[in-house]
């Protein structure tokens, strides 16, 4: 399982770094529809459907709501608001599972589910890289570190600390230490970033809540996928990825992150945009 881990990861490290930071324009958006549309064929799954012709069905709908938000810049903004309020809700879900599985259990409803969990992703990462004076590769580059260092910091905190449960009928593993651990390192990580950029204070001011928003939300990601799977009794959204599960796997906390982190910086009105 390690061996083949190894080289999964060897094979789309490249092609992730090319994806996310090589393309641009319709090369880019291309790239992370690809990825979104894989995912929401796996969601289908979550959602209850097993059949091959409407997990497929289903993916090509949501490959066809890309494009359309990619030929009409306007709706950018709703969709992303539409992400935020999917992201509020989804906190609810998880605290109140299983009883909150009566509004989203049915399949039609899961379904329905995947496009304020699946599209905001994709719009968020298209405003990101659209940002004014070339900052989106920066900015998609925070967002990852960001989540990447929440998860690294929480599986460390968690297994030397961890004895209360986050969020026990949902994912077992998790512990309220590891999530601190988790925001205590991103808090780091900020802090030195700041006093290498010389941060005034207002740069703090904006800086803390807003990273604090954005891992929690991080971690909402990761339980609400973990509450689904929970639901469909599966162990990975898919096979797709030799040893590391499936494409939501890899990207939940993603989907979570982005559309809360480009919203934050849209009403900050930071840049342009």
């Amino acid at each position: 399982m390690l061996k083949q881990r190894i080289i999964t990861a060897l094979i789309l490290f490249p092609i992730a770094l090319l994806g996310f930071f090589a393309l641009n324009g319709a090369a880019f958006a291309s790239f992370i529809g690809s990825v979104i549309v894989l995912a929401a064929w796996e969601w289908a799954r979550l959602a209850g459907y097993q059949q091959q012709f409407v997990r497929i069905g289903y993916a090509a709908a949501v490959g066809l709501l890309l494009l359309c938000l990619y030929q009409v810049p306007a709706l950018a903004k709703p969709v992303l608001l539409l992400g935020v309020a999917w992201w509020c809700w989804a906190v609810f879900l998880v605290v109140r599972y299983p009883s909150s599985a009566v509004f989203w259990a049915k399949p039609g409803i899961a379904l329905l589910i995947g496009l304020p969990l699946l599209l905001p992703a994709w719009q968020g990462l298209q405003i990101l890289k659209t940002w004014p004076q070339g900052q989106g590769n920066t900015l998609i580059l925070m967002v990852m570190v960001l989540v990447w260092t929440a998860d690294i910091g929480a599986y460390f905190a968690g297994r030397r600390f961890g004895v209360r449960k986050l969020a026990l009928a949902v994912s077992p593993g998790k512990t309220w230490e590891g999530a601190i651990g988790g925001l205590a390192a991103c808090l780091l990580l900020s802090f030195g970033v700041g006093l290498y950029q010389h941060w005034g204070w207002l740069h703090w001011l904006l800086a803390i809540p807003g990273i604090v928003l954005v891992v929690a939300c991080s971690i909402i990601g990761d339980l609400t996928e973990s509450m689904f799977k929970r639901s469909a009794g599966l162990k990975d959204s898919s096979q797709l990825l030799p040893g590391h599960g499936g494409i939501l796997d890899r990207i939940d906390s993603l989907t979570a992150a982005v559309p809360v982190f480009a919203a934050l910086l849209l009403l900050s009105s930071w840049g342009s945009w």
